[in-house]
Parts: structure tokens; sequence; C-alpha cells
């Protein structure tokens, strides 16, 4: 007769994952020992009292705290109105210009800040090295040069 085709490795593996399947079945009834499912409506509710704190217990309402007015609450956010509103009359130096692209900039002469002009912003052509009179609104991006004119 042969010997057996079972050997020491295969019986610890097979072991092993009795084990495993042991452990497996422990927790899922530990789960189902302490699962919420099936509570009433009470004991999953939750309230905040008059600090702010969430608790068990409902709020006593005699020491509600104050009374709130319905129109002093604002939904939204306040618009921003002076965004586009263009500034004072600045003087600056077209420091760079493309005419194929419709961009350039323009040296702001007192500020020595670079501001971003598009070709919609001029009035008359400009090109580099031209001094110029401009008024900058606020962009998402930042400044743009508006009003653009030759001086």
């Amino acid at each position: 007769m042969g010997k057996s085709q079972e050997t020491f490795n295969k019986k610890e593996v097979e072991k092993k994952k009795q084990q495993k399947k042991k452990e497996k079945e422990e927790k899922s009834k530990e789960r189902k020992a302490h699962s919420s499912k099936g509570q009433s409506l009470e004991d999953m509710m939750a309230y905040v009292d008059e600090n702010g704190n969430i608790t068990s217990v409902p709020p006593d309402p005699n020491k509600k705290k104050a009374v709130i007015n319905q129109d002093d609450i604002q939904i939204g956010v306040a618009r921003n109105t002076n965004r586009d509103e263009p500034k004072p009359l600045r003087k600056g130096k077209v420091t760079f210009f493309n005419e194929s692209k419709g961009y350039g900039f323009i040296k702001d002469l007192e500020t020595q800040e670079s501001i971003f002009v598009h070709i919609n912003g001029i009035k008359e052509p400009i090109k580099e090295n031209d001094r110029v009179t401009f008024e900058t609104i606020n962009t998402p991006k930042g400044l743009n040069a508006v009003s653009v004119k030759k001086s």
C-alpha cells in the first residue's frame, strides 16, 4: 500500500484555514450582537444643547438663549460691486505689445508695476515704447488696462 497523499504542510494549511473561518464566524456573531439595526427612532436621535454640544437628551426649552429674527438672515454671498469700476486715469509706457495675438503690457510710470492690456481695451492703435494714458479694472487674474490712448 502507498503512503498517504496528505503531507504535514497540507495539514497545517488546512488547520489555518479552519482557524480563520472560525474567527470570521465569531466576529460576525459579535457584530450582530452589538448591531444598531432595529433600534427605535428615539434611540437613534441626537440633540444639540444650548452650548452647541451633541447629547442624547432633548434640550430644555427654558434654557433657550435668544430669538432669531428671520429678516436678519442673509443667504448667499454679498456681491463685490466695486470690482469692475474703472480707476482714475494713469500714465504709462507700453513695454510689450503683440499685435498678432492682441495683448501686451504697460508699465505704470508712478508705481512701476506691469499691467496687462488686451486689444479690446485699446481705443487707438499702440506699439512698444508708446506713452499712453489708461484706466484699470480688477479682474480675477489681476489688473487690466482699459481705455488705453496715446498721450
